[in-house]
This record gives structure tokens, C-alpha cells and sequence, in this order.
């Protein structure tokens, strides 16, 4: 029985998917910058975050954006972004904190920019400043890279992280909140890792299901896709691919999932740009074209998403 009811929930949640179309989100802001990349939606819905990045990724801050009178303000670097490679913001589930990742150095002596750490800034109530960055540091962060931070409700800490000492690439791992404590983390099971590169993991706050990016696995669509994993009583099931819905042959990257409007919000590359002419384009069409919001440069996209509980 239980099988069925899991079997029934998969089907439910690839029909829900392949039902919806996706569309762009926030395209009028987005377009402003080269790219841009992972969202995060504090939890009253009226403050979102996501990184701005050069043409060749070089570059990275963290930008944000406010509701005022029911429309999105004038995108900012915020207050603790904008000197150094800042991506992945991630909110706390009471909004105050914000996890992210960053090559800054540990102390002010120095520009010099270390391994990728995760970090966070942290305020008193949703109208105050952040505070200063503060390192996770040990267990979370090591000598490696750490990528991606995503928590649910009990406070375990989901992330990537690039482990050599493994031998295969980047690979999902899980720290237990313990009485306000984070254990050694641990690397999640072959249903989820393999010896690619998984990453970009969002974990549902109730820990129910895992979606996260995976390159070129075989039965993919090409470069980078969103798969989903859901933990059962028997344990994580095997990853399955989220479909050509919201897969492209591009690379479709960084799942955020707002739960209370069930929404997916995701990173793609997706290029809809016209290779193929009828006649010659005017030199205003070839700017439009070039200036499309699908035109392979990283875009952000949401989806609806019905496959929850």
C-alpha cells in the first residue's frame, strides 16, 4: 500500500509539472544584468534576493528587491554585497538571517579570495540592517569548496559541497540540527550522489522531497537538469528527471520552491534565439533578438507547482 500511495505521488507530481508552463519571473529586472541566477524569497513573500553576474561569471553580487505598494522596488546590491564573489542567498525560516556563499577572505587584512565558504548576515527584526558577514565555519565549512545552502524547518542544513578525498565530482550533503547544533555532515545516499556533479540542492522545509541539478546524466536533455528524490520511510528514492517541461537542452540550475504558493522557481539558460531567417532582419530586429529574455543567458523562470502534499 504504501508503494502505491508513493507511486501515485510521483505520477501526481510529473502530471502537475507537464500540465504548466513555465514563464519568465521578474524579467523587467532580470534583463538589467548580464545574468542572473538563484532566488530566494524571505518568508512574508515581500523581500527577494538573487545574484547578479557578469558575461563570463567573474563577477557576482547579491541583489536585492523589495514590495512596495504590491510592485517590485528598484533592484540594490545589498548592504553586505558588492565587493566581493557573493552568490546563493537563502533566507532563514523566521527571515532573520540570510545564508549565502562567498570567496571573501575570513578577516579585513587581506582582498586576497579564498575557498568557497557558506556565510551569513543576520538582523533583529524585518526592518532592521543585516549585520556584518559572519562564517559558518566547522562543520559546514572546510578547506573545500561549500555551495548552496538550503534548510527546513528543524533546522537541518542541506549544501554541496566539492570534496576531492571522494574522487568524483561535487556531491549533496546533510548536517543534523541538534539542539541548536550542526553534526558532521554526511553525504547523502547513491539515490541522490553520484560519481557526476549534483548540486544546487533545495530541500522542502518538511524534508519530504530533495530537488536539485545534476550534469549530463544519461537520460537528461543536455547539460545541467533539475531532478527530484523523495524521502520515504524506506529511505531517498531514486532521482528521477523533472521532464522537458522544465528541463531544456540548456542548463537548468538553482530550485528555490515557495510552499505557501506553490510555486517552483528556477535558473535557466534557455535560448529560444531564431537561427533560422526567412529574410534578413532589420538592424532593430537583431537587437530584439538579441535582447530576448530567453537568449541563452542566465534567466530567471517559475513554474506552478501542484505535486506536494
Amino acid at each position: 500500500m504504501k508503494h502505491l500511495l508513493l507511486f501515485l505521488f510521483l505520477l501526481n507530481t510529473f502530471f502537475s509539472f507537464s500540465q504548466q508552463t513555465v514563464t519568465p519571473f521578474l524579467e523587467d529586472i532580470a534583463k538589467q544584468f548580464p545574468n542572473v541566477r538563484d532566488i530566494a524569497i524571505a518568508p512574508n513573500g515581500d523581500e527577494i534576493m538573487f545574484s547578479a553576474q557578469s558575461v563570463i561569471g567573474n563577477v557576482s553580487a547579491i541583489i536585492t528587491v523589495t514590495k512596495e505598494n504590491d510592485k517590485w522596488s528598484r533592484p540594490k546590491i545589498a548592504s553586505f554585497s558588492g565587493r566581493f564573489f557573493d552568490l546563493e542567498p537563502f533566507f532563514s525560516h523566521d527571515g532573520l538571517k540570510l545564508y549565502f556563499v562567498s570567496t571573501r577572505p575570513l578577516d579585513n587584512s587581506t582582498n586576497k579570495p579564498k575557498d568557497f565558504d557558506i556565510w551569513f548576515v543576520k538582523r533583529n527584526d524585518l526592518k532592521s540592517d543585516w549585520s556584518e558577514p559572519i562564517n559558518m565555519g566547522s562543520p559546514i565549512n572546510t578547506e573545500h569548496g561549500e555551495f548552496y545552502p538550503s534548510i527546513s524547518t528543524n533546522g537541518n542544513f542541506y549544501f554541496t559541497r566539492d570534496n576531492p578525498e571522494l574522487k568524483r565530482k561535487d556531491d549533496i550533503y546533510m548536517s543534523k540540527n541538534i539542539n541548536g547544533s550542526l553534526t558532521e555532515p554526511i553525504v547523502l545516499p547513491n539515490a541522490i550522489n553520484s560519481e557526476g556533479y549534483e548540486y544546487n540542492a533545495f530541500i522542502a522545509p518538511d524534508e519530504s522531497y530533495l530537488i536539485y541539478g545534476c550534469y549530463n546524466r544519461k537520460d537528461g536533455f543536455g547539460s545541467g537538469d533539475l531532478y527530484i528524490s523523495y524521502n520515504t520511510e524506506e529511505g531517498w528514492t531514486k532521482a528521477k528527471n523533472l521532464g522537458n517541461k522544465i528541463n531544456s537542452t540548456k542548463m537548468d540550475y538553482c530550485p528555490y520552491v515557495d510552499v505557501k504558493t506553490n510555486t517552483l522557481y528556477f535558473t535557466s539558460k534557455l535560448d529560444n534565439t531564431k537561427t533560422s531567417l526567412e529574410k534578413p532582419l532589420s538592424i532593430n530586429e537583431l537587437i530584439n533578438e538579441f535582447n530576448k529574455y530567453d537568449n541563452g543567458l542566465s534567466r530567471l523562470y517559475k513554474v506552478s507547482y501542484l505535486g506536494q502534499n
